[in-house]
């Protein structure tokens, strides 16, 4: 696994902008490389602002949206449209508003879908679409993902992989379903932290100063259980994209004072 990369922006929009540059570029490069991008989505607020800053990012034209695939981190299980989906949220910010193949977004089942209140059903279902769509390098667990994006929560979870949480100890599955999740609602479906480790780059959300704590318990040696973030990690790159509210409680030695 590759080790965390710092970039510490002065202010959240900042960050957001300058995300949504970065992640042109990587889809790209990716698309000129092997004809196509897999990117992983994640919500939140950061998440979201991302979006909206590629939404009105001038160069956003260059991604040719037709060979993007886009996943989730994970989904709040509620019923199709309902706002606080990540997936409409997403919608919202950007997925509208460009020309996309509708069979390269795959949305992670809703609580009124095919599986109805069976979560366990829905995240198998999940699984088994990336599955799918993986390459014989993967073993048929999950598509060699160019860019995974996470928010990191104020407890330090990433996508629903709270602390101490049984999803977070799950080794062996790409897709679990979340029962009991700390911050509502209560049921949702995650990737697990062996899915996320198969990206080739891992991008970590952090802005506000609620944000400050999780950011340097995650940095500082935590161990996963106790702090999901800390055990994201990209096989190539591990990058954290944070602003200086969030960085606050960082040493400095950590990142250049100049790295935004």
């Amino acid at each position: 696994m590759s080790t965390p990369q710092l970039v510490v922006h002065r202010d959240k929009d900042l960050m957001a902008q300058a995300a949504a540059a970065r992640l042109i570029t990587r889809i790209v490069d990716a698309q000129a490389s092997t004809g196509s991008a897999n990117v992983v989505l994640t919500g939140g607020r950061n998440g979201n602002g991302v979006l909206a800053a590629l939404a009105a990012a001038p160069a956003r034209d260059a991604i040719d949206w037709g060979r993007l695939d886009l996943w989730w981190g994970d989904e709040r299980f509620l019923p199709e449209g309902d706002p606080e989906r990540n997936v409409t949220q997403a919608r919202e910010a950007l997925l509208d508003s460009v020309q996309l193949d509708p069979k390269r977004v795959h949305v992670m089942p809703a609580s009124d879908g095919p599986y109805g209140a069976d979560v366990e059903a829905a995240a198998d279902a999940y699984a088994e679409e990336l599955a799918r769509a993986a390459g014989p390098e993967n073993h048929g667990a999950v598509p060699s993902f160019d860019v995974l994006m996470l928010g990191v929560g104020p407890d330090t979870h990433v996508a629903s992989l709270f602390p101490e949480h049984p999803g977070v100890r799950e080794t062996e599955r790409t897709v679990i379903g979340v029962h009991g999740s700390p911050k509502p609602p209560p049921t949702r479906i995650s990737l697990t932290l062996p899915a996320i480790r198969s990206a080739r780059e891992v991008w970590l959300l952090a802005a506000g100063e609620d944000k400050a704590n999780a950011v340097a318990m995650a940095l500082s040696g935590a161990g996963e259980i106790q702090a999901p973030a800390a055990g994201a990690q990209g096989r190539t790159r591990t990058l954290w994209l944070l602003d200086t509210a969030a960085a606050a409680q960082l040493p400095r030695s950590l990142y250049p004072p100049a790295s935004a």
